[in-house]
Order: structure tokens, then C-alpha cells, then sequence
């Protein structure tokens, strides 16, 4: 632990005032999280699970029904050059730290289990938006998928949210709550307590337990993430939507019904929201984590510990995702492995019906609803800016000049148009691979010999970057 953590964690401790007591004010909010009138707005999350790049309706997918994603933008504003990582795990370190998340020792696939020791958790240094709000007076809560490491000595409930409520791996079967690689093992708990309600479709029991929250905090500021485990695979979505897309092509039609299931959970929810009157004054951010899966995946285990028998198919058939002109998926440093469908609403304070094609990443969540909110930034270092000036203008200038992300040894690198990607000999890709992102084709052509000063510059920017990070 560098004593630059120790002393953020120090100061929630010692300070005896709350995250609010940790902000350099501003001429715009100084540090309190109140706007004109004295009330604080609620900040409510959607996040989406292997959801890739173009798979929303109103970005372009129109094989996809998904009216409630849609009202989101149609009531906000629409990203379209939104980047999150290539995983799940170092996507939800960015989103709810601000910071890339090799800060915070997520630079590898973290513990599954509380009981198997292999993999990282998050460092309980890091900061995350819930403590934040909550030492300013906030309700906290994540249901759904945490994925940053399933110790109970760390977890959503060491980290801020008050309540929790979900799985702490990487995915589990909708009906039976149970992590499906190797022999498999239950996966549902509350807080820290395991909780069986086998049978029971998992998405609905997240919007059970949003809807419950909302009822008993709507008198009170609240953060509420919901964190959907959807579409990720399992691709299970029950028979409402088999009609809508019999025509769709296999795996087209598999994935696409999963993302109409969990479009119409968020729909559940902004109904509750809207039922007690509090849509007008929430915040709400609406975002994947990284492109479309294309595992296939199948039981390997006899007497598997969930039931389900030999040869049971789990996967995402090989993929269903629709990336347009991008190259790519899940696991990929190319646009379809991390450029990803973000929306932000806020009807009492942010337009409606804009679109934004500014670069900007998952980490600027966390320095915008601060500034939504009225506060300050903190006094910690954070890779995320505030998006403010983006959300009010189409003409503001994207404000991430070089883009930096890694995963284990692999790495990518963007300046402009230009991204060199490191993909080593983890996959059978080349390992090394200059793309540009102005092509007809993007990064179908790997321009790494005929660019050398551009390979040298952005491997040198890559080394400063590793640098830094490293630094905390």
C-alpha cells in the first residue's frame, strides 16, 4: 500500500467529516452536493453485461427492441464514442473509481470465490463513488454482478454501498444462482450472507430488490447501481420475446432477446421511479462494460454442482453482437471489444434528444455526477473528467487526447485516430498492431511497418502511462 492511498483512506477515517470534507471546491458548487433549493439529486446506474457496441435501437440496431434504453436517450444525451475496457472486472474498477484500474491492483481476472484463494480484489484504498455519496448524506446500494473480487474482507459493502445484494464472480445461471465454469458453485448473496431462491429468474429479483430500495429511500437522496449480469451468457430470457425475433438468424436472435429481457427491467425500474415522482431530479447513466461475448461454453463436469448435466450448452453461441463498421468483441482491444452504448439523463439539468461523438470513457461517470451534484472534485488523483462541458456543447473538444488501457501484459494505446494495440502471445492475433480508426475498414490494416515513429511515439507514451499508474 503507497502512503498516497494510505492517505485517502486516512482521511475518510480521520477527518471524521465524510467523502464531502475531501473536495477542492470550485466556483461551481464548492464542496457541498446541494443545488438552489437545498435538494440532492438521486443518481441511479444501469450497467449491462457484455452489451456491445451498437446492440441499442437508437444506435443503430433496428432488429432490436429496446424502448426503454431508448427513452434514456431520447431524454438525455447519447454518447457515441463511449469506451469502457475490454473485461468486466476492469470496466466496473473504472466506473466506480474514476481511475484506470491498475490503480487498484484490477490488472488481472479477480477472486471468483470467497473460498478459492486465486485472483485479486480491488484495493479497499480505492475510493468509489459510493463512499463518496455516502459520506455525503447518500442511501447506497448495488444489486446485480460486483466481479471485483469475492473476499468478504472486501466487497460492495467494505466499499461504500450500504446495501448488496447479487453475485461476487463473473456470472451465474439465472435460475439456479450458480457460477457454471469447472464443477460450479453457488453465487447469490446478500452482503455477505449466501441466499438461495432457486428457481427464482435472477434479473427480476434484481429489479425486486431496486424497486424495494426506491420505496424506502424515496424521502432521501440516494446512489442505486444497478449492475444487470445480462446479456451476458447464460443467454436466458424465457419465451416473451420468441415471437418478436423468430425471424432473426441464430445468434443473432439468442442475444437479441436477452437485451429486450433486460430492457425491460430498467423499464420496471424508471416505472417505480417515475410512480414516486423522482425521474425529474435522478441522474441516470445508462452503459456496458465492454463489447459482445462470442464464448462458447458447454458443461465439461460430470455430477456438476449446479445439476445441470454433461454437455449443457451455457455460451453465447459464438456471438450475436452488432458492431457496424468496427472490428471485433469481448476481450479485444479493437473498437468492438471497448467502445461501448453509454447514455446520460437528468431532465432537471442536462438536454434531451443530444447526441455526443466525443471520445470519453466509463471513468468520466464519476467526476460528472460529482459535478451534477454540486461538489467539487477530490483531492485524489483521477484519469476520469468531467463531462460538463461535452454534455452542454457538440463543439467542446474531446478532453482525452491520448487514451490508455491494459489488461495482464496486454496493452492499447490511442492518439487521434491512431491505436497501437500489444496483444502478445495471449491470442491469435498479431502481436503487435497499428490500426486507424479514420479507415473505411477500421484497424483492418495493420499499418506497423510502414509507421515505425508512430509505433515509437505510442510505445513511449504507453511507458509513461505504466509509469504513472504504477505510482498510484
Amino acid at each position: 500500500m503507497g502512503m498516497r492511498d494510505y492517505t485517502r483512506r486516512g482521511f475518510l477515517k480521520a477527518l471524521g467529516v465524510g467523502a464531502a470534507g475531501l473536495f477542492v471546491g470550485t466556483s461551481e458548487g464548492g464542496g457541498g452536493f446541494e443545488r438552489p433549493g437545498g435538494t440532492k439529486p438521486n443518481v441511479l446506474i444501469f450497467f449491462a453485461d457484455d452489451q456491445g457496441t451498437l446492440d441499442v435501437n437508437c444506435y443503430g440496431s433496428e432488429d432490436l427492441y429496446t424502448p426503454n434504453m431508448d427513452s434514456l436517450a431520447n431524454s438525455g444525451v447519447r454518447f457515441t464514442q463511449a469506451y469502457a475496457h475490454i473485461v468486466c472486472c476492469p470496466s466496473r474498477a473504472m466506473l466506480l473509481t474514476g481511475r484506470h484500474p491498475q490503480r487498484g491492483g484490477v490488472n488481472t481476472w479477480t477472486q471468483e470465490h470467497p473460498y478459492i484463494s486465486e485472483g485479486v480484489n480491488m484495493d479497499l484504498e480505492e475510493i468509489t463513488l459510493a463512499e463518496v455519496l455516502k459520506g455525503a448524506g447518500y442511501k447506497t446500494a448495488m444489486f446485480g454482478k460486483w466481479h471485483l473480487g469475492a473476499d468478504f474482507d472486501y466487497g460492495p459493502t467494505k466499499q461504500g454501498f450500504d446495501e448488496f445484494f447479487g453475485l461476487r464472480s463473473g456470472f451465474i445461471d439465472n435460475y439456479n444462482h450458480y457460477f457454471l465454469h469447472g464443477k460450479g458453485y453457488h453465487d447469490l448473496y446478500c452482503g455477505t450472507e449466501k441466499v438461495f431462491e432457486r428457481g427464482k429468474f435472477f434479473p427480476s429479483l434484481i429489479v425486486r430488490e431496486s424497486n424495494r430500495f426506491l420505496e424506502e429511500n424515496a424521502s432521501v437522496p440516494f446512489f442505486l447501481c444497478v449492475s444487470f449480469n445480462s446479456p451476458h451468457f447464460p443467454e436466458q430470457s424465457g419465451s416473451r420475446f420468441d415471437e418478436m425475433y423468430a425471424d432473426l438468424p441464430m445468434p443473432r436472435r439468442s442475444y437479441a432477446k436477452v437485451i429486450s429481457v433486460t430492457d425491460g427491467m430498467i423499464g420496471r425500474i424508471l416505472d417505480k421511479l417515475d410512480e414516486l415522482g423522482l425521474r425529474e431530479e435522478t441522474i441516470i447513466i445508462f452503459a456496458s462494460d465492454n463489447g459482445h461475448s462470442t464464448a462458447r461454453h458447454r458443461i465439461t463436469a460430470v455430477h456438476h454442482n449446479s445439476g445441470l448435466p454433461l454437455g449443457h450448452n451455457y455460451g453465447a453461441n459464438g456471438g450475436g453482437g452488432n458492431t457496424g463498421k468496427w472490428r471485433g468483441a469481448k476481450g479485444s482491444f479493437y473498437e468492438g471489444g471497448i467502445r461501448v452504448p453509454a447514455i446520460i439523463s437528468y431532465p432537471a439539468k442536462i438536454p434531451a434528444g443530444e447526441v455526443r461523438d466525443q471520445a470519453i470513457t466509463l471513468a468520466d461517470f464519476y467526476p460528472t455526477i460529482l459535478k451534477l451534484c454540486g461538489a467539487g472534485l477530490p483531492s485524489w488523483k483521477l484519469d476520469g473528467q468531467s463531462l460538463a462541458p461535452i454534455i452542454a456543447s457538440s463543439e467542446a473538444p474531446s478532453h482525452h487526447d491520448v487514451m490508455h488501457w491494459q489488461w495482464r501484459d496486454r496493452w492499447a494505446v490511442r492518439e487521434g485516430d491512431w491505436k497501437l494495440i500489444y496483444n502478445g502471445q495471449e491470442i491469435d492475433e498479431p502481436q503487435s498492431f497499428l490500426g486507424n480508426l479514420a479507415d473505411d475498414e477500421p484497424e483492418r490494416i495493420n499499418y506497423l511497418e510502414e509507421h515505425p515513429e508512430i509505433v515509437e511515439r505510442l510505445t513511449g507514451l504507453h511507458d509513461e502511462w505504466v509509469l504513472d499508474v504504477e505510482q498510484n
